[in-house]
């Protein structure tokens, strides 16, 4: 019989995995969370020490896809850091107000404008705005496959 706490913990899981898609949502957070609150109603004797920092180091790099993802792919288009840091902020705040689509959006669109108003070159620009939107979409999928995969190792463990 799975406890009480269990179903929290898998329940943390699940939404760490939506939360994984949704902007200013830490998915992997809410994922690891789940994995303490099992640990901590075992008497932290499940999972084991070793699984248990196995879980934190897929955590641990979920998080940093999910804050340095699109910022490494707006850089790598070429963009300055004013670019990368203009671009997260739009799309946080539009992700916020319209959910993934403007999240995504106003990651592209600000890349965009602020690279032609730095630099005045349309090509460079849609790079830029390429870049970003391939980088946000990109993080995404790594981060849904990372939570993913914690949901999965906590079911196994749980019901193990």
């Amino acid at each position: 019989m799975v406890s009480a706490l269990a179903w929290v913990a898998i329940g943390l899981a699940v939404g760490g995995v939506v939360g994984s898609l949704l902007p200013a949502v830490p998915g992997a957070a809410l994922s690891f969370a789940g994995i303490l609150v099992y640990w901590w109603s075992t008497g932290y004797t499940d999972p084991s020490p070793v699984v248990l920092v196995g879980f934190a180091l897929v955590a641990g790099v979920a998080a940093v896809v999910d804050l340095a993802g699109s910022a490494v792919a707006v850089r790598a288009g070429g963009a300055s850091p004013l670019t990368a840091g203009v671009a997260l902020v739009a799309g946080l705040v539009l992700g916020l107000v319209t959910g993934p689509l403007g999240f995504v959006l106003g990651i592209a669109g600000a890349a965009f404008a602020v690279e032609y108003y730095r630099t005045g070159e349309r090509e460079a620009s849609g790079r830029a705005a390429l870049y970003a939107t391939v980088g946000v979409l990109g993080s995404a999928v790594v981060q849904v496959l990372l939570t993913l995969s914690l949901l999965v190792g906590i079911v196994v463990v749980v019901v193990r």
